[in-house]
């Protein structure tokens, strides 16, 4: 029976001593336009990022996170429900209207998107698994920098490399802060070279909306991300889905959180046996 307990004993140690815990490390404030780029004090303020990464974990996935505001405020962030989950995320910061015009946003939503793309491995995460997500204006950003192959393409990056995008209530059509700009009223939809919904294509990556009540939500927000689910699939993108949380109203992030870890862990699991 000692000999038993002995046994047991050495088979348990042996599993704790295999059992990796997963440490992770923050690099903050790292600016994401590269060295020689023409910085003004402003856009050193606001164009840096942070990488919260597993330290003792490699090939790992990356969320990149743009927070909400309007497009006029909020500061970058590394959501609390997204840290220990075994994977990279990276909360931007960018330039902000009506200091900037809405198009240069999308711009340095872009180029840190870039920054993620290059400097990723460093870090010892996979390149191939860089997912884009955001609340709100960040969900707007997220769309438009994948929707639009422009914006990454002047990175030599293909928007179709991002392993799939996950906004949470985010504007489809023309930004309400866009539109203001131009005097249009926040009731008047709009949808031009600023609108997600102007650049449905079948070969996106997968694309997962994710709302609240359409009771409840900010303007037209479900309805807006309704009808992109439709025109997506109406274009051939088989791989859009659209989930509407009941009884959440704009702020609906706290049970969108593992929604987003979900879609990660299998698009994950589908890329890496892919690749495999």
């Amino acid at each position: 029976m000692k000999r038993c307990f002995f046994v047991l004993y050495l088979i348990l140690l042996k599993l704790s001593a295999n059992a990796q815990v997963v440490q992770y490390n923050t690099k903050a404030n790292v600016s994401y336009y590269e060295e020689g780029s023409r910085l003004d004090s402003y856009k050193k303020e606001r164009c840096t990022l942070d990488i919260y990464y597993p330290e003792n974990k490699s090939d790992f996935a990356t969320v990149i996170w743009f927070h909400g505001g309007g497009l006029t405020g909020g500061e970058k962030e590394v959501p609390e429900a997204l840290k220990n989950q075994g994977i990279a995320v990276v909360g931007v910061s960018y330039r902000l209207s009506p200091k900037v015009k809405g198009s240069d946003v999308i711009e340095d939503a872009s180029a840190a998107t870039a920054w993620v793309f290059k400097h990723i491995k460093e870090f010892g995460g996979n390149e191939k698994l860089i997912f884009v997500s955001g609340h709100s204006a960040g969900g707007y950003l997220g769309m438009m920098l994948t929707l639009n192959k422009a914006y990454l393409k002047k990175y030599n990056i293909d928007a179709n490399q991002v392993a799939g995008v996950i906004p949470f209530s985010g504007h489809t059509i023309t930004h309400f802060t866009i539109r203001k700009e131009r005097g249009i009223r926040d009731v008047q939809a709009v949808v031009d070279e600023f609108a997600p919904l102007f650049y449905v294509r079948a070969d996106a990556p997968p694309l997962l909306l994710i709302t609240g009540d359409r009771d409840l939500e900010l303007l037209g927000r479900y309805e807006e991300n309704a009808y992109m689910a439709r025109m997506m699939k109406l274009a051939g993108h088989n791989a859009t889905s659209l989930i509407e949380l009941g009884g959440y109203g704009h702020n609906m992030t706290f049970p969108a959180f593992p929604l987003l870890l979900k879609e990660v862990n299998r698009r994950t699991e589908e890329i890496v046996n892919r690749l495999n």
